[in-house]
């Protein structure tokens, strides 16, 4: 619960509680001054009638009373309600590659924009799910923890292009290492991964991937993209093409869609293979296997509407005001 105050300015008028303290007691004594002056000691009971001792608390019930009652303007605890729900929700991480066999372009476009297309409508699907996104190729890095800001991830999404990784290659282990720590405060069962790739696993670390996922509690739904003819890998300076990559004899390579190492990832953990040649097709599928197995969590949820407590301090500066009224020897507010 956050405290907070409410009308934060009311609170100058405590400033009066020692000025009113002051000029009740220079009233009591000004009082009893005049009495001296009136008639003798002896003879004011009988005059002005016997103090009562309840008089003597009147200025310490006024000055509490008004404490109170200046609280409850203020409206000191003010909160906001915490409200602990059980939710059905998905903690997805997208790993896309960005290698540069990405660029090739067997499909509309190339298979880069293919996969950032899917992710981007994938997630325009998704509802009460927390997203982040990690790029890999030869190494893997995170561009977006796990959020529920999805506007933020789309924009990071469509900036992604295969030289944000300076070592190439294909790593899935190296790309399921680093979604395991992004998933260290989610638990075992709620884990999940959409990997986008053409499926060409360089590094040879398929098995340990599927071993380090399985260990993890993490379900992958893997999504190949690109033909199984293939196509040449361009290669751009500067944002033009300068031509297609070669081998060591000077053969321009070919790069094609290896679906192999995407099935078992996905089969061994739970997942689903999806094609990701066909953009409708896909989020379709992706979003079927995700919500399929989708994870309860425990969430506190906040409250936009303010708590107010105002009523207890105003019953309380009440209560004190009547006591004076109903029990006040001279009647009324006298003092």
């Amino acid at each position: 619960m956050d405290w907070y105050l409410g009308n934060h300015w009311y609170l100058f008028l405590l400033l009066l509680l020692p000025l009113c303290g002051v000029l009740m007691i220079r009233y009591t004594r000004w009082s009893r001054k005049k009495r001296s002056l009136f008639a003798e000691q002896r003879f004011q009971e009988s005059l002005f009638g016997k103090r009562h001792a309840f008089t003597k608390l009147l200025p310490a019930l006024y000055l509490i009373a008004v404490f109170f009652l200046v609280i409850s303007i203020v409206d000191l605890l003010q909160g906001s309600e915490e409200i602990e729900t059980q939710q059905k929700m998905n903690n997805v991480i997208f790993l896309l590659d960005v290698s540069n066999s990405m660029n090739a372009q067997d499909v509309e476009q190339n298979r880069l924009v293919q996969a950032r297309n899917i992710i981007i409508q994938t997630m325009n699907e998704m509802k009460n799910d927390k997203v982040g996104i990690l790029v890999f190729a030869g190494e893997a890095a995170s561009i977006m923890p796990l959020t529920t800001d999805f506007t933020a991830v789309e924009t990071y999404v469509s900036g992604v292009e295969t030289n944000i990784m300076k070592m190439q290659g294909t790593d899935f282990l190296k790309a399921i290492e680093t979604a395991a720590f992004k998933f260290k405060n989610v638990a075992k069962g709620s884990r999940k991964i959409v990997l986008l790739s053409d499926g060409e696993d360089n590094e040879g670390n398929e098995k340990a991937a599927i071993r380090l996922a399985k260990r993890e509690g993490i379900l992958v739904v893997s999504v190949g993209i690109g033909s199984e003819e293939g196509a040449p890998i361009p290669e751009y300076v500067f944002g033009q093409l300068m031509g297609y990559k070669t081998d060591m004899t000077g053969q321009t390579v070919i790069s094609k869609r290896q679906t192999a190492a995407l099935r078992n990832i996905a089969e061994h953990t739970g997942g689903t293979y999806v094609d990701g040649n066909n953009l409708e097709n896909a989020v379709l599928q992706i979003n079927d296997a995700l919500n399929r197995t989708s994870g309860s969590a425990l969430t506190t949820v906040k409250s936009q509407n303010a708590v107010h407590y105002y009523q207890y301090f105003l019953a309380v500066s009440v209560f004190l005001f009547l006591i004076i009224i109903l029990f006040n020897p001279k009647g009324g507010f006298n003092l």
